[in-house]
């Protein structure tokens, strides 16, 4: 165990594919891009602007509030945590002058602030901004979805149910550029959160002065990160929006690009068009495109610590949702080899279970995760219909009809007719309607419980398999289903608490866990996601995160 600087990461490991690409095309992090202090060496040429295609709309630029890949990528490139992740997904010190020193039992950390950090008013980065800013995340006035993540600090889950005040979190200044932070026990995983958007600073004066506006735009915020945000008009509406290098940036000399253009374009084939016609560097290809452009030198695989899954609602006592049999009937019905070669075609894997492959080991035999407590999640119609027939006799039905909520997208659309057809197939009786709507759409209606079953997913925030399965304890704000198993909960509790300092019991607690939820089908996995990009070989060095924030521009450069 490391004692002094950062603490010990134990049985996590960074997923091993990070991103594969076609005859050395544009790329993420390269062998000759090993860290960020090469990076103000690397030979930019022409114009530095990279013209980026997002599929949805941005939904929130409140640090506080925000929940998808989307706003978290915002969010890592124009503010900045204690820590930031590298090319090569290793913590590095950002707002932190050095890497934090911690007590013997792993629970208290002191971190000196970087005092060269700014936000864009001229103001310094202060202690104080982080003690805010978290607390301001954990207070349950905020709502905030990601406020379940300070669990590990001490009073965290305190706060999150209302028995302390959020004053009362394990994190407080000494002076204006140190910090300590006092955990419940120790998290292996600590280090990884300190460079996740929900830990970092913000400025309470600006908070207070826009109010329920603060973030709404652009303009209502100050930065303190490698970028500004510039061009953001309103939250799950604007489609243009761009970051702008930060001038005052602590590190600008590092930073070489001057603008990231963002652009929001559902159609693929619409992407595609404007890749090809130079009018944008990086697109997203699902399915024939992605077919289509595979021995493309451009074309880029980018491997995902990311499971999408089916949600069904049950919230309500009479939800026939709660009936295991039918869960499993609607599991077997679906041939996810089928989905992820036919239908997406863009490197996407079929899941051996909830916690995605290539994500974590076992601390004693470097087991996967996935080969401790997966099992084959196949497709067999004849055990479908067995289930099915099971289900009708439990709920006294002949029939079933549902809806299926999902984004709009177009990859999205394409898998829930795909699960439509399937299960409509195998399941004699069952009709399925489909619902695609904008991302910020199925974002509230899956928060509000409005769904019948919900096609979402979940990156990883952390590396380490609690960032998939915490999300599934009962009453957790993301488990919109409102799937519950006692035993599942204990499992959880175990793994963070009596054996949070014992690595073999903590890994045969999170086995345990994965193997109820799978087992019973609280959640059906649909596949483990990857990315099919067409990027341009001018743009060197995007970094790539697997797990967390997925994109980082501070080291992206063009060369022409």
């Amino acid at each position: 165990m490391k004692l002094k600087k950062s603490f010990a990461l134990g049985t996590i490991t960074l997923l091993s594919v990070g991103v594969l690409t076609a005859c050395g095309g544009g790329s993420g992090s390269t062998d000759d891009s090993k860290s960020a202090d090469s990076s103000s060496t690397k030979k930019a040429s022409g114009e530095q602007i990279f013209r980026v295609i997002e599929q949805q709309e941005m939904p929130s630029a409140d640090l506080s509030v925000a929940t998808d890949v989307i706003s978290f990528t915002a969010l890592n490139n124009v503010y900045e945590g204690l820590y930031r992740l590298d090319l090569d997904n290793k913590v590095i010190i950002a707002g932190a002058a050095e890497m934090a020193e911690v007590n013997e039992d792993g629970t208290v950390y002191t971190v000196k602030l970087n005092e060269k950090s700014k936000w864009t008013d001229g103001e310094p980065v202060k202690a104080e901004d982080y003690v805010y800013g978290w607390q301001r995340t954990v207070d349950p006035a905020t709502a905030s979805e990601y406020g379940y993540m300070f669990a590990p600090v001490k009073n965290g889950e305190k706060i999150a149910n209302g028995e302390a005040k959020p004053e009362e979190l394990g994190i407080k200044a000494i002076g204006d550029y140190e910090l300590e932070i006092t955990l419940e026990q120790a998290t292996p995983y600590f280090d990884y959160l300190l460079a996740f958007p929900s830990f970092f600073p913000q400025r309470k004066d600006i908070v207070e002065q826009h109010g329920k506006e603060y973030a709404a735009t652009s303009e209502n915020a100050v930065y303190n990160g490698p970028f500004v945000l510039d061009g953001f008009d309103g939250p799950g509406t604007d489609t243009e929006w761009s970051y702008k290098k930060n001038a005052d940036y602590w590190d600008a000399d590092t930073v070489q690009l001057d603008e990231v253009k963002i652009s929001v374009v559902k159609e693929a084939p619409t992407s595609l068009n404007l890749f090809q016609d130079g009018q944008a560097d990086d697109v997203i290809l699902t399915g024939e495109l992605a077919q289509q452009m595979a021995a493309d030198p451009e074309y880029v695989i980018q491997k995902e610590a990311s499971t999408q899954y089916l949600e069904l609602n049950q919230i309500k006592d009479d939800s026939p949702f709660k009936n295991e049999n039918l869960r499993k009937a609607i599991s077997y019905s679906i041939d996810r080899d089928a989905l992820v070669n036919s239908i997406l075609g863009d490197g996407s894997v079929a899941p051996k279970g909830l916690v995605p492959a290539d994500m974590s080991t076992n601390p004693d035999t470097d087991a996967d995760f996935v080969e401790d407590a997966g099992d084959d999640i196949t497709s067999d119609e004849k055990k479908a219909a067995e289930h099915w027939e099971k289900a009708k006799k439990e709920l006294n039905i002949d029939s079933l009809e549902f809806d299926i909520l999902s984004s709009d997208t177009d990859s999205s659309k394409k898998v829930t007719e795909y699960i439509q057809g399937a299960i409509q197939d195998a399941l004699d009786g069952v009709k399925v309607t489909l619902s695609p709507v904008p991302f910020s759409v199925r974002l509230d209606r899956s928060n509000k419980g409005d769904f019948d079953v919900v096609m979402g997913g979940w990156g990883a925030d952390y590396v380490d398999p609690s960032s998939f399965l915490d999300l599934f304890i009962t009453d957790n704000s993301y488990n919109r289903g409102r799937y519950s198993n006692t035993e599942y909960d204990e499992y959880l509790k175990s793994a963070a608490t009596t054996n949070a300092n014992d690595p073999e019991k903590r890994w045969d607690d999170l086995v345990n866990a994965e193997k109820i939820i799978t087992g019973e089908m609280g959640v059906i996995p649909l596949y483990q996601k990857a990315e099919g990009h067409m990027r341009s070989a001018k743009i060197k060095d995007v970094g790539f995160h697997p797990a967390g924030a997925q994109y980082d521009y501070k080291w992206t450069y063009v060369s022409e």
